[in-house]
């Protein structure tokens, strides 16, 4: 997917920062990192790239904090699988809300809901844009120059080799991914299934044995 993408950007310059722009709105590091290391052959600039990323992110979290504010609790049972990550950052955000802020953005597997829940607890709108205002410019600068200069590194050991490498890379954290989901979702159905033959079980507060009713 991301090799077409890169194709697409390479053929049609006019979209490549709405789509970074559209892309990082959701999430979007992978987007950031791979742009950057082609950015000499897309003929892309790093600081547009960078800029474009940033208010990418920025502007989606703002929203998804407004969207928590808004909705509150209720928004939150569409995550009933991340309910242990969702506990620790509501503790985190409400011990330390601007490092949570500030950090949030690099935590795997909290981002995509963390400006949710600091909507959620709320925490001031002023406070929030101004800390989510840092954190995206970090956020966006790191992976734009890590990945531009991850590809300038790549370029000059292996030539036209890196891409090979980019890709074995991507596969890599995808099979990763996917597996940590794979073993989740068995985990879990393990626990619904030890649920289930739970409630199966006869209530002995009920239901006495005849020789405790003697």
């Amino acid at each position: 997917m991301e090799d077409t993408l890169l194709q697409f950007i390479h053929d049609h310059h006019l979209w490549t920062y709405p789509i970074i722009l559209a892309w990082t709105f959701v999430e979007g590091e992978t987007i950031v990192i791979l742009c950057a290391a082609a950015s000499a052959e897309l003929g892309v600039p790093v600081e547009l790239l960078a800029l474009t990323a940033f208010c990418g992110s920025f502007m989606g979290d703002q929203t998804y904090f407004a969207i928590g504010r808004r909705y509150g609790m209720p928004l939150l049972s569409r995550w009933p699988k991340l309910e242990d990550r969702i506990d620790w950052a509501f503790r985190l955000v409400h011990d330390h809300p601007v490092a949570f802020i500030l950090s949030f953005r690099f935590i795997y597997g909290v981002r995509n809901f963390a400006p949710f829940i600091v909507g959620i607890a709320d925490v001031p709108r002023v406070q929030f844009l101004i800390f989510n205002f840092i954190a995206a410019q970090l956020w966006a600068h790191s992976f734009a120059w890590g990945g531009y200069y991850l590809g300038k590194t790549l370029d000059h050991y292996l030539g036209d080799y890196k891409w090979a490498v980019l890709a074995g890379f991507i596969a890599l954290i995808v099979t990763i991914v996917g597996y940590g989901y794979m073993r989740q979702r068995a985990q879990q159905k393990r626990e619904a299934l030890i649920q289930a033959e739970k409630a199966l079980e006869p209530d002995e507060s009920t239901n006495p044995r005849p020789d405790a009713a003697a």
